[in-house]
C-alpha cells in the first residue's frame, strides 16, 4: 500500500507521497470518554479480561487497520495531570498492556500490536526482551509506545529515584525538569534498539549434528554509557523477526516532538486544525534533519477522539449524553470529532494534504465507535481509493512502507 519514502541529504524522508493513508487505533479501556464504562454496549463486568481485548483487537483487525496501541501507565488513571485523584465514577486499573499484546497476538494475524511501555520507572534491557519476545510470538507485528511520567505517586512504587514536583505545566522550572525525562526517553530507546541488535541475524546456528547451537562472533557487547543508563548487553533474546520492532511515541510540543524526530518511526500529533497540522510537521521534519536521520522514513500520526453515528444529529446527541453521565463537558488533549464516517473521511483526507501519513483514532466508546470505524470509515475511505482493500505485507513494518534495518554489529 505504501510507496517507498524517497529522500536527499537535505530532506527528511516524508513517507506521505502514497495517497493511501493509514489508520491505528488506540485501545484505553471501554472507550476514551470517561463515561464510556456506563454504556450497555462497553460491557464494563468484562474489561479485565482477555476476551474483552481479544474482541477489540478482532474488530480492528476485520478493519484491516495498521496496528492498535494500548494504554498503560504505573499508578492509577486519574482525572488530574500530574497526581491521582479519588473518583469512584470512572475505570481506575489496568491489565499489563504488554501482555495484553501477548494474549491477543496467536489470536489475530495481521494488525500490529503496540503496547505502551513508561520508560521513566522501567529497565530498557527488560523492555528489549519483552518487545522482541513479543515481535516473535506475533511473527513480526510488534512495537511500542514509549512515554515518560512525571507523576510523584508512580515514582514512590518503586523506591529507586524521586522525580521533582512539577507544579504546573507553565512553571519555570518545567521545561527543564521535562526535558531532562524526555532525554532520558531517547537514550532509553538506543539501549533497546541497540539491544535488538546485539544478536546478528544468522548468530543460531542450531547444528544437532556438529553440536553448534550458536555464533558466539556474532552476539555482540552494546557498551551503551550515558547519563541516565549503563548498558553492557547483549540481548538475552535473538534478533526480532522485524530486526526492529516499531517505536512509536505521542507529542505535544517541541521537546517531545524532538524525541519523536530521533528516536521513532511513528510520531502521534494533537493538531487541532490544518494550520497546526502543517506547523507541526514542519518542525518535526525540521528536527529530524536536525538529529541527521533524513534518510530514514518516519510517519507522524494525526490523534483524534471520534463519536461516529450515521446521523450527525445522532453522535451529538450521544456525546451530550456522555457529558451528562460524567457530569462535566468532556475534553481532550487531541482534537474531538462528532459526526458521520463519510465526515471523519473528508477530515482526515484535509488533514492529509498538510503532511500527516496516517491517523491514530480513540474510539470515545469501544463498543460503539470501533466497529463504526471498521465497517463504516473503513469502506468509505476505500470507497475513495484512500484505503486498502487487503493487507498486502505480513509484519507491521511492511504494513507501514518500512523496510526491515540492517543490523548496526554486523561486518
Amino acid at each position: 500500500m505504501s510507496s517507498n519514502t524517497h529522500s536527499s541529504a537535505h530532506r527528511p524522508a516524508d513517507p506521505s507521497a502514497s495517497s493511501a493513508l493509514h489508520l491505528a487505533v488506540a485501545l484505553d479501556g471501554t472507550g476514551w470518554h470517561p463515561a464510556a464504562w456506563r454504556e450497555p454496549v462497553s460491557r464494563p463486568r468484562e474489561l479485565f479480561t482477555a476476551a474483552h481485548w481479544a474482541d477489540q483487537v478482532a474488530e480492528a483487525e476485520r478493519g484491516l487497520l495498521d496496528f492498535v496501541t494500548i494504554e498503560d501507565g504505573l499508578g492509577p488513571q486519574s482525572s488530574h495531570l500530574l497526581e491521582p485523584d479519588d473518583r469512584t465514577d470512572q475505570v481506575r486499573g489496568r491489565l499489563d498492556a504488554v501482555l495484553i499484546a501477548a494474549r491477543v497476538a496467536p489470536l489475530s494475524s495481521r494488525i500490529g500490536l503496540v503496547p505502551t511501555v513508561v520508560a521513566t520507572h522501567t529497565e530498557p534491557f527488560h523492555i528489549s526482551k519483552a518487545i522482541a519476545t513479543l515481535d516473535y510470538v506475533s511473527t513480526g507485528r510488534a512495537g511500542l509506545r514509549v512515554q515518560i511520567t512525571s507523576r510523584q505517586n508512580e515514582a514512590a512504587h518503586f523506591g529507586r529515584r524521586t522525580v521533582p514536583r512539577i507544579a504546573a505545566h507553565d512553571a519555570p522550572e518545567t521545561p527543564a525538569l521535562v526535558g531532562d525525562l524526555f532525554d532520558e526517553a531517547t537514550d532509553y530507546v538506543e539501549v533497546v534498539r541497540r539491544l535488538w541488535d546485539s544478536w546478528e541475524d544468522d548468530a543460531e546456528i542450531r547444528d544437532a549434528a556438529t553440536g553448534r547451537f550458536v555464533d558466539r562472533d556474532k552476539l555482540h557487547y552494546i557498551d551503551f554509557e550515558g547519563r541516565h543508563f549503563s548498558v553492557k548487553g547483549p540481548s538475552i533474546t535473538p534478533r526480532p523477526p522485524q530486526g526492529q520492532p516499531l517505536v512509536t511515541a505521542l507529542a505535544h510540543a517541541t521537546v517531545p516532538y524532538r524525541l519523536v524526530a530521533r528516536a521513532t518511526d511513528v510520531g502521534y500529533v494533537t493538531p487541532h486544525d490544518t494550520a497546526q497540522a502543517r506547523a507541526i510537521v514542519a518542525e518535526i521534519r525540521a528536527e529530524q534533519e536536525a538529529a541527521g536521520r533524513t534518510a530514514d522514513p518516519l510517519h507522524v500520526f494525526a490523534d483524534l477522539v471520534v463519536l461516529l453515528d450515521d446521523d450527525p444529529a445522532e453522535a451529538a446527541a450521544r456525546r451530550d449524553r456522555l457529558d451528562t453521565l460524567a457530569g462535566e463537558e468532556f475534553t481532550s488533549d487531541a482534537r474531538i470529532f462528532t459526526g458521520t464516517p463519510a465526515q471523519l473521511a473528508d477530515l482526515l483526507q484535509e488533514f492529509q494534504a498538510t503532511g500527516i501519513t496516517g491517523f491514530r483514532l480513540r474510539p470515545a466508546v469501544a463498543g460503539h465507535d470501533l466497529p463504526a470505524i471498521t465497517r463504516g470509515l473503513v469502506p468509505e475511505l476505500q470507497r475513495r481509493d484512500a484505503f486498502r482493500r487487503a493487507y498486502e505485507a505480513d509484519t507491521l513494518r511492511g504494513h507501514l512502507g518500512l523496510t526491515r534495518p540492517a543490523n548496526r554489529y554486523a561486518a
